[in-house]
C-alpha cells in the first residue's frame, strides 16, 4: 500500500523519445494552427477588408515573399540559394497537399461545365464550387505563402541560436559578477523569465506565418530574436547563486 501511495505521488517520468515525439507533435499542431489561421484571414480579408482584389491579393503575397528571398537573402547557414530553396520547398508543399492527393483533379473537374445527362448531386457541387471558387483559389495560394514563409523561419534558426548563445554567455557572467559581490537573489524573475523563453520562439512562428499581409521577414525575425535572447539572458542571470 505504501509503495503504491508512493507511485502515486511521483508518477513515473517521460522517457527521452516520448518527449521528443511530444515536442514534435505540439510544434506540427501549432503549425497546422497557423495555416488555418492565416487562410481564415485571408477570407475574412477578402470579405471585409479587400473585397475588390479577390484571390488577387494572395497571389500579389507570393510574389512579394518571393522577391524578399531575390533581393535580400542571398546566402544562408543551411543553404546557397535561399530563394530556390524557399521555391522548391512550396512547390513540394503544394504538391503532396494538392496534386497528389488529387485535389487539383476534382477542382478542374469541378470547374468543367456541366453536361445535361449529369446528375443532381453533381450539378450541385459544381454550383456550390462556382459560389466560393476565388476563396478556393486563395487558399491555396495562401498554403504557398505558407510554404515559403515556413522555408524562411528555417532558414532563420541559426539567428535564434546565435543570439541565444549570446544571450546564454552574457547571463552566465552576469549571473557568476551576482554571485561574487553577494548580489540578491529572485527566483520570481528566473522562474518568469524561464518561461517566456519557449513563447516567444513560438509566437514569432505563428505570427509571421498567420500574418494576411506581407512584411519582410526581418521585421519579425529580429525583434523575436532579440526577444528570445533577452529572456535567456535574464533567466540566466537570476539564476540561483549555488547549485
Amino acid at each position: 500500500m505504501a509503495q503504491e501511495r508512493q507511485a502515486k505521488r511521483h508518477p513515473a517520468e517521460r522517457g527521452l523519445l516520448s518527449r521528443i515525439l511530444g515536442g514534435v507533435a505540439r510544434a506540427l499542431a501549432w503549425l497546422v494552427a497557423a495555416l488555418f489561421l492565416s487562410i481564415l484571414l485571408e477570407w475574412a480579408g477578402m470579405l471585409f477588408w479587400w473585397p475588390e482584389q479577390g484571390s488577387l491579393h494572395s497571389r500579389n503575397m507570393l510574389e512579394r515573399e518571393i522577391s524578399y528571398l531575390n533581393s535580400d537573402f542571398r546566402r544562408s547557414l543551411v543553404t546557397s540559394s535561399p530563394a530556390r530553396f524557399a521555391r522548391g520547398f512550396a512547390d513540394t508543399f503544394y504538391y503532396y497537399l494538392f496534386e497528389w492527393t488529387r485535389v487539383v483533379n476534382f477542382i478542374e473537374w469541378l470547374r468543367q461545365p456541366a453536361p445535361a445527362d449529369e446528375g443532381r448531386i453533381q450539378t450541385i457541387l459544381r454550383g456550390a464550387y462556382a459560389q466560393v471558387a476565388d476563396y478556393v483559389i486563395a487558399a491555396m495560394t495562401i498554403t504557398q505563402v505558407f510554404a515559403v514563409r515556413l522555408a524562411v523561419l528555417t532558414l532563420a534558426i541559426p539567428v535564434f541560436i546565435l543570439f541565444g548563445i549570446v544571450a546564454l554567455v552574457d547571463g552566465l557572467v552576469q549571473r557568476d559578477l551576482r554571485r561574487w559581490c553577494g548580489g540578491r537573489e529572485s527566483s520570481f524573475v528566473y522562474h518568469h523569465a524561464k518561461t517566456a523563453i519557449f513563447p516567444a520562439l513560438i509566437l514569432a512562428w505563428v505570427i509571421y506565418l498567420g500574418m494576411p499581409t506581407s512584411m519582410h521577414p526581418n521585421f519579425v525575425i529580429l525583434p523575436f530574436s532579440v526577444l528570445f535572447a533577452t529572456a535567456i539572458a535574464i533567466a540566466a542571470r537570476s539564476f540561483k547563486k549555488y547549485l
